[in-house]
């Protein structure tokens, strides 16, 4: 009886019945002892573009995901070109006479510090480690980091931000009854946007969930509160806090690095991304306010010296820097640097906004700068990336509690009160990246050229 299958058949291949189909990378392998710098072009270009995709998964710009892929083109004898947008790249590799292009999209974006960290050391000692290895081996390789495991679950991640949003309200001068309703609040959202997450929930869909959450959550906390503690009806002010998690630190300093680097494709691309998740969460907001007719009105004095305020910013800082990175997937390690870089950095900001005549503007640029240099520092002695440093210590000099109050007021038809909240915001968030900007060309001499 003849068997079922000829000795020699082509093995069959199962497609993907992803809306984002699977790439089968294990398929670009045709001799497994041939060493990568001899392989095919198509071998080698599969690397490089895999390299790519993966590093641009992590969040971070299209200056450092090029960056990535140059090195190990040049290890492996390629000439590499490539166009890199905020979920999708297209890629040419050149050798001699030939050319192998490719183009790559991802589901869905997000952050993952933790996982640009080990890319970026398997790219910095590539040529070490892998200069004689096979494609089989490479590839075996980055699907360990792809498949890296996220290292903190949704509960440690509610808390996470929980603690980032309490330390937030504080720092933007609410009390002990909004820094509870809003470590509450925030907490419970971002368990749900982070279950909501693993069950592959598109993204609009769970920031608008999540922050309805949220909201809800400050407004039952606060009215037991109230009840039971006779607080004031004005802390109500403080539910902008319930909801600061959502603030999209990363495409929006991202996109202005890219733009600064005449990247323009990723930084009009995470601008817009950035925006749409701004523009969904304080509308959301915006509705459940109205619900329960809560107005973002100024927060109660708190009545603290200026030596006692400034003594309690640095912690507070620390905290909403740490939680931050906690939620971006960050190390332990990594987390408390970061939030040291904050608590510095912010505290200084805060300062500057209140003992001097620096306009908010200004302040927030010195600041960054001051984030962007240490975080330079660091960089050198641990090898620690700087975006996963700088984000998370400058995310909580984002304005979002102008943001909100723009949104608020011209839902309210009160155009001009919102066009000034608009516009001190835009401010800000300008002169933030453009402070990191100026340490990364200070500190790294191929940041600041081009070639």
């Amino acid at each position: 009886m003849a068997n079922s299958q000829e000795p020699n058949a082509p093995k069959k291949f199962h497609l993907s019945q992803n809306h984002h189909m699977t790439i089968p990378w294990k398929s670009f392998t045709t001799d497994e002892s041939v060493p990568a710098k001899e392989a095919g072009l198509r071998e080698r270009a599969s690397i490089v573009g895999r390299v790519g995709i993966v590093m641009l998964s992590c969040g971070t710009g299209a200056w450092r995901v090029r960056d990535a892929m140059n090195t190990v083109a040049r290890v492996l004898g390629l000439t590499c070109s490539a166009d890199i947008g905020l979920s999708s790249l297209q890629f040419t590799c050149f050798i001699n006479d030939h050319s192998y292009s490719q183009v790559l999209a991802l589901p869905n974006t997000g952050v993952n510090t933790d996982k640009l960290n080990s890319l970026e050391h398997f790219v910095s000692h590539f040529e070490r480690d892998f200069g004689n290895a096979t494609v089989k081996q490479i590839h075996a390789n980055i699907s360990k980091i792809e498949q890296r495991p996220v290292q903190y679950s949704p509960l440690v991640s509610g808390l996470a931000a929980a603690l980032a949003c309490s330390g937030f309200i504080f720092l933007l001068g609410g009390g002990i009854p909004e820094m509870v309703c809003s470590f509450i609040g925030a907490g419970v959202g971002q368990y749900f946007r982070g279950s909501m997450g693993k069950q592959h929930i598109t993204t609009i869909a769970s920031i608008s969930i999540a922050v309805a959450i949220a909201c809800l959550t400050y407004m039952f906390s606060f009215k037991i509160f109230e009840a039971n503690f006779q607080i004031l009806a004005q802390h109500e002010a403080g539910y902008i806090g319930a909801m600061l998690f959502v603030i999209p630190g990363f495409p929006f300093i991202t996109s202005f690095l890219d733009i600064s680097k005449l990247d323009m494709r990723s930084g009009l691309e995470r601008m817009a991304y950035a925006i749409m998740i701004t523009a969904v969460a304080a509308l959301v907001g915006w509705l459940v306010a109205l619900l329960f007719d809560f107005r973002p009105e100024n927060f109660l004095p708190l009545g603290l010296s200026p030596l006692v305020l400034m003594l309690l910013r640095i912690p507070a800082s620390f905290c909403g820097v740490y939680g931050f990175s906690i939620m971006f997937n960050s190390s332990q390690k990594m987390a408390m640097t970061a939030g040291l870089i904050g608590a510095v950095a912010n505290t200084l900001r805060l300062e500057m906004v209140d003992l001097t005549s620096v306009p908010p503007a200004a302040s927030a640029f010195i600041a960054a700068l001051v984030a962007g240099l240490i975080a330079s520092l660091v960089n050198r002695y641990n090898g620690y990336p700087r975006i996963s440093l700088t984000v998370p210590s400058i995310v909580i000099m984002v304005p979002g509690l102008y943001i909100y109050r723009a949104v608020y007021n011209i839902g309210l038809n009160q155009i001009s009160v919102g066009a000034l909240w608009l516009t001190k915001a835009a401010l800000i968030i300008v002169f933030l990246p453009m402070g990191l900007f100026v340490a990364r060309a200070l500190m790294d001499r191929e940041w600041r050229h081009f070639d």
